[in-house]
């Protein structure tokens, strides 16, 4: 009968570096790649939102026009959305004129106060700074201005080309994951796929549903509050808030600043603050709970942290990118024996005790147990001593 090989298990020192040089060279490898990567990620996210219309569309039509549907089903809804927003941001940019003239008169005043109080003469800073910004020839402004537009086209026709070939080389990629695993892992790779896919398909809903409900929200807000363009600074707001904890405060600074140029006085900054802060303590305490993934438990701290990894390797896509893909090492740290602490550290449950103090409450019962043993035993010996003393002296006085 033949055994089954032991799985070697090597000293701290070893799988501490090993450990550690992975991590750099995976950073590395994302963040060199990150043009590739990035709308590859965003390709599997939106496949895996899609599968389940497109599994429908499949049960009535064959393979490829049912992926084709799917598509052009999400093209039409995005393209909506893009259209709605080109037409409130026309109506935004109607309005630049009279922001440019109210700017020019808060700098003018900014910069007699500042050099009455501080001494500081703002006209030549502002100067220095419209001069960097404004310097380098035509060529340099025609790259910088063509060669952003390009990528961004680019990503656009990669995006639904992925999500394609994701789709229809679904099968394939499933048969490879079963493949490289044995038979014995293979209901846990198919709970662990199943749970990621269920996971990253409510996060994803539930995200697009809190997008909306925090946009009409905003929109409303800044209505009653009587900001211009309510509409389209509450729907980039809602837009912004796809970024956790870091996108409603930045989404607060659009409404404040239009507030600032277009009224007198500092009574709709202060509103606009508290209406954004109050729909801020609704959307993280009552819709993140319950529109967005239950699945996706990540605590606060590791969501922090993972969205400022996020936006330092790839910017604002990673920012976006960080909570899925946290959720996904979850699922997956929590399945596998050796990581299960890792799936603890990112999880929401916090101990009511730490695993320290359970073990050492135990080694205190073990030698309090001892202890006892211990003058039990030392009480016995001397009684023992002190019988055979007695028994010696009556035998000696006999």
């Amino acid at each position: 009968m033949t055994e089954t090989p032991k799985e070697t298990e090597y000293p701290i020192y070893i799988k501490v570096p090993a450990i550690l040089l992975s991590l750099v060279l995976a950073v590395w490898i994302l963040y060199t790649l990150g043009d590739i990567l990035i709308p590859v990620a965003f390709a599997v996210l939106i496949a895996i939102l899609l599968n389940p219309l497109y599994t429908r569309f499949e049960q009535r039509m064959p393979k490829v026009p049912a992926i084709l549907v799917t598509l052009l089903i999400a093209i039409i809804v995005i393209a909506g959305l893009f259209y709605f927003l080109s037409t409130q941001i026309g109506v935004f940019t109607d309005s630049l004129p009279e922001l440019k003239k109210k700017i020019s008169a808060l700098l003018i005043e900014l910069q007699g106060w500042s050099k009455e109080k501080f001494g500081i003469n703002i006209q030549k800073q502002v100067s220095a700074v419209t001069a960097s910004l404004s310097g380098g020839g035509s060529g340099d402004m025609l790259a910088n201005t063509v060669g952003p537009v390009l990528t961004f086209i680019s990503v656009v026709l990669l995006i639904p080309t992925y999500v394609f070939l994701l789709l229809y080389y679904k099968p394939l990629m499933l048969e490879f994951l079963f493949q490289i695993f044995s038979e014995k892992h293979s209901l846990r790779v198919a709970e662990i796929l199943s749970q990621t896919k269920a996971a990253v398909q409510s996060f994803m809903q539930g995200l697009m549903l809190e997008t909306v409900i925090v946009s009409a929200l905003n929109s409303t807000a800044l209505l009653i509050i009587g900001v211009p363009s309510a509409i389209v600074i509450g729907v980039i707001g809602g837009i912004l808030n796809l970024i956790p904890y870091i996108g409603g405060l930045i989404a607060i600074a659009l409404p404040v600043l239009m507030v600032t140029i277009t009224h007198d006085g500092f009574s709709g900054q202060l509103a606009v603050i508290i209406a954004y802060l109050v729909i801020q303590f609704f959307d993280n305490n009552i819709l993140m709970p319950r529109v967005v993934s239950s699945k996706v438990q990540v605590n606060a701290l590791i969501s922090i942290i993972g969205v400022l990894m996020g936006g330092a390797l790839w910017g604002a896509a990673g920012m976006f990118l960080s909570i899925p893909t946290i959720g996904v090492l979850k699922i997956i740290f929590d399945r596998v024996d050796g990581l299960k602490p890792w799936g603890s550290l990112l999880g929401t449950e916090v101990p009511s005790e730490h695993m320290g103090l359970v073990w050492q409450k135990r080694w205190d019962r073990i030698f309090r147990t001892m202890e006892k043993k211990k003058k039990l035993e030392e009480k016995l010996a001397v009684e023992e001593k002190l019988a055979a003393e007695d028994s010696s002296a009556s035998t000696t006085a006999t």
